[in-house]
């Protein structure tokens, strides 16, 4: 019996035991929010619900969908209102926040020491503040270079680029060739996009956020480096004009129409691009690798996008709740949807079935970049800090200022004068 097999076992008599009397009050109304945009799409999640919801008649589940950007506040404006979310999404970079203001519910002791141990080590960062859980981690994530394999075999591009300075030089030849008129496209709108595509070239360049004081950084070396190679990519017209107005679908929806030969986004695009003829024109023509380096710096550059499902401290379902998130990230499940989003279980990645697969070329790329993910910095007002980076990114590229410029004078900001 293969992995997925024997953990369908022990997922049923999961699920027999929540579904015992007590485990969920009859008729419960729980209402979740998720994010529209990357990891499962929203129709794979109201699939996920539809099939819990057959399995715990007692349970209904009212879904709702918000862009990213509006995310973090809908979370806390619902904080403590007592009418608000009983199940929600949420991004690596809050748990501390969420911790210290009492927006979600402990939920340590619910985890079991099997589960600890099964999932990935890394994925628990994402749910994780001062020892303790405050969520079960659900999507583990990073950004991917994807490539269109009949753009670069058109081109005489015999293998993809192996360090971003290629990335580059292709970019140019299929310019120069008339393939694709912007062989790259970004998200790089004034939003948490741009810090993610940021992320991953700081640290091709060798660049960090912060210092080990928790002090800004990215106005030094590394940090520089990166942003300049963004201006200079729209400078030379490899890179989309739109890319500074673009978010993950933008960038999605133009790749999947054959309009870019080379996009970052996360997991998710996988799927749609490659495999969903209704939503893309270039299926099977979808190549994957981890996000290459810049020689002498580094060989690999990657950003963790992982997030988590948790339980708001004002819910009155909480039982049910954990059902729900329980439900989600139960092997069986985040196995038939991997496609789009990686599964958090070690197992998973070893299941010969799966290094076999059609998705062997996601696979491979997955298990590079996820041994060496690339933080967002734990600050305590990470908005802030984000926010005030995304300003001085844009003003870098739409040419308002120089990149030196705009990230020293957002570190002075952020570090106080």
């Amino acid at each position: 019996m293969g992995w997925i097999g024997r953990q369908a076992c022990a997922t049923l008599g999961i699920t027999l035991l929540l579904s015992l009397p007590g485990a969920a009050q009859a008729q419960t109304t729980l209402n979740a929010l998720f994010m529209a945009q990357a990891g499962y799409s929203e129709a794979q999640i109201r699939e996920m619900t539809d099939a819990f919801q057959k399995a715990h008649s007692d349970i209904q589940v009212k879904l709702e969908f918000v862009p990213y950007e509006a995310l973090h506040d809908k979370i806390t404006l619902a904080s403590g209102s007592g009418g608000g979310y009983d199940v929600v999404l949420f991004d690596v970079i809050w748990p501390a926040e969420f911790a210290a203001n009492n927006v979600l519910t402990d939920v340590t002791d619910r985890i079991d020491a099997k589960t600890r141990s099964g999932v990935q080590d890394g994925a628990w960062t994402t749910v994780d503040y001062k020892g303790r859980s405050y969520g079960m981690p659900w999507l583990m994530d990073s950004k991917f270079l994807f490539y269109n394999k009949a753009m670069l075999e058109k081109a005489g591009i015999s293998k993809p680029p192996a360090s971003w300075p290629e990335v580059i030089k292709d970019a140019e030849v299929l310019k120069q060739k008339g393939i694709v008129e912007y062989p790259i496209v970004w998200s790089w709108s004034q939003a948490e996009a741009i810090i993610c595509d940021y992320a991953v070239l700081m640290q091709a360049f060798g660049g960090k956020f912060v210092d080990d004081n928790g002090k800004p950084a990215f106005q030094t070396g590394g940090g520089v480096d990166a942003l300049n190679f963004m201006v200079d990519t729209l400078k030379n017209g490899t890179t989309n004009p739109h890319s500074t107005e673009y978010l993950e679908e933008d960038v999605r929806r133009v790749f999947s129409s054959g309009q870019a030969a080379f996009a970052l986004n996360w997991t998710y695009m996988y799927d749609q691009a490659n495999n969903n003829a209704k939503e893309s024109q270039v299926t099977g023509q979808v190549g994957v690798i981890a996000p290459p380096g810049v020689e002498g710096k580094s060989t690999v550059s990657t950003v963790n996008g992982a997030m988590g499902l948790g339980i708001p401290t004002g819910s009155k379902n909480k039982d049910a709740a954990w059902t729900y998130i329980t439900y989600l990230a139960s092997p069986e499940v985040e196995t038939k949807y991997a496609s789009a989003a990686p599964p958090i279980w070690k197992a998973y990645y070893d299941d010969p079935a799966v290094k076999n697969g059609p998705n062997a070329a996601l696979l491979e790329a997955q298990s590079k970049s996820f041994a060496s993910l690339f933080a967002r910095p734990f600050v305590v007002d990470y908005q802030q800090f984000s926010t005030r980076l995304q300003q001085a990114l844009q003003q870098a590229l739409l040419g308002q200022a120089s990149a030196e410029d705009a990230l020293k004078s957002a570190a002075s900001d952020l570090a106080g004068g």
